[in-house]
């Protein structure tokens, strides 16, 4: 496998925002304590990354809600607005040189060589091929699903006709709704087996697993970065405007043409381009981005990208910009505060963290977040699926329904991959 990848395991560190009550002030929650709970993460990342003896880069994995709500869902249970872990050991493959690299994390410098010795056996003949790194860092589905029922769609008809009165109203430009499936397979499905089927599944997306806890896991494949930041640049990808792949090379290039030439698409992509723009040139970042979209073709489906890169502030993090572009026009929509309240009306469920910033940053700056989008939420007996669509002038109820069946598929073709062939799947709207 050819692309780079980062494997994480135990917890010796968290950090972690609770409660579920939050105002939302320019797209930055703020909790009970008034603290933004971007600036919160950051904050106790910094007492963490301070209190590492011996020094060397330290990160930690985790995400944020998309926007937590007063009535939470059970699914999430176990999904805090923001969480985030200092992993015991970290396997990280590096493409160009064909290595692995080792690092275990232990609470005194005679715990490190016994546990690194441990994770080294566990990884067997990878860690033979992997450059050794002892550092002490002390610490202070579906193969059948039944088809959806008449009341799903009417509902989804309903919100999305509903969202198109808004913005003829001209109350909004454009907003993202979503769509749930539950999944119940016939035995307990195991994450792991799971993200690598979605992984080899999905070449050219970002493939996540999160495990907050034993017994629950969100897994997903995001298109879109939403940003990584190395030696003090930005770089960022909006992704808006979709349609499928053909059943050979020239289908799959007249779709790509046809969504290129689409009026209602570059639209939709616009909003999503223009406004991460702005929001990058607001934090006082110099701003490059591609002229015009491409067509970033991925196994399942086709989208529009426009790639953005931007030279940042020296005082600025990773968080900061992570905290000014979330939630995006592509996972919200625009104006954001008035798409979040209609998305928040009509979506029946609990968002929790799908479409919410997943990823890592370290002590040394750099960083990626992904939204996380194509996901599925579950306790392995049972999985809760996500795909949205964007709502803008001249969108078509039924055509919407059909793009959201498409983005269902990645995790519900890996389910299959994986040997998972579900008993049952229902949706809600």
């Amino acid at each position: 496998m050819g692309d780079r990848w980062i494997a994480h395991t135990g917890v010796v560190g968290e950090i972690a925002v609770p409660g579920r009550l939050f105002a939302e002030d320019g797209g930055r929650a703020r909790g009970a304590t008034g603290s933004c709970r971007f600036q919160a993460v950051q904050d106790q990342a910094a007492r963490i990354f301070g209190g590492i003896e011996g020094g060397g880069r330290s990160r930690v994995f985790g995400g944020f809600a998309f926007a937590p709500r007063k009535s939470g869902d059970r699914v999430w249970a176990s999904f805090p607005p923001a969480l985030f872990h200092l992993p015991e050991a970290e396997l990280e493959h590096n493409p160009v040189t064909r290595t692995c690299t080792l690092v275990v994390r232990a609470r005194s410098r005679a715990d490190v060589r016994r546990k690194w010795d441990l994770w080294a056996r566990r990884v067997g003949d990878g860690a033979t091929r992997s450059r050794p790194v002892h550092r002490y860092e002390g610490l202070g589905a579906s193969g059948t699903r039944l088809a959806a029922s008449r009341l799903e769609r009417a509902i989804w008809h309903r919100m999305v006709s509903g969202t198109l009165r808004r913005i003829r109203d001209g109350q909004a430009e454009k907003v993202v709704l979503a769509r749930t499936m539950e999944v119940d397979p016939p035995h307990p499905v195991e994450p792991l087996d799971l993200v690598m089927a979605l992984w080899e599944e999905n070449h050219g997306s970002h493939v996540f697993l999160f495990e907050p806890g034993p017994g629950s896991a969100l897994v997903g494949a995001a298109p879109e970065t939403i940003a990584t930041v190395v030696n003090g640049v930005v770089r960022s990808t909006a992704v808006a405007g979709s349609i499928g792949v053909g059943s050979d090379s020239v289908e799959t290039a007249q779709l790509a043409r046809e969504l290129y030439n689409s009026d209602k698409d570059r639209a939709e992509h616009d909003f999503v381009v223009r406004d991460m723009v702005a929001r990058l040139s607001a934090l006082g970042c110099t701003v490059r981005r591609d002229v015009a979209p491409h067509v970033l073709t991925l196994a399942r489906i086709q989208h529009l990208e426009t790639k953005i890169a931007a030279t940042i502030p020296d005082a600025l993090t990773l968080l900061d910009i992570v905290a000014s572009l979330h939630p995006t026009p592509a996972v919200c929509g625009i104006p954001r505060n008035v798409a979040r309240s209609i998305l928040t009306e009509s979506e029946v469920f609990d968002r929790g963290w799908y479409a919410g910033p997943v990823g890592w940053f370290g002590s040394d700056g750099k960083g990626i977040f992904v939204p996380a989008l194509r996901s599925a939420v579950g306790t392995g007996s049972r999985w809760r699926l996500f795909a949205g669509g964007g709502i803008v002038a001249g969108s078509d109820p039924a055509l919407e329904w059909e793009e959201t069946e498409l983005k269902f598929q990645p995790v519900l073709r890996a389910m299959a991959r994986a040997g998972i062939a579900a008993g049952a799947a229902t949706g809600s709207g």
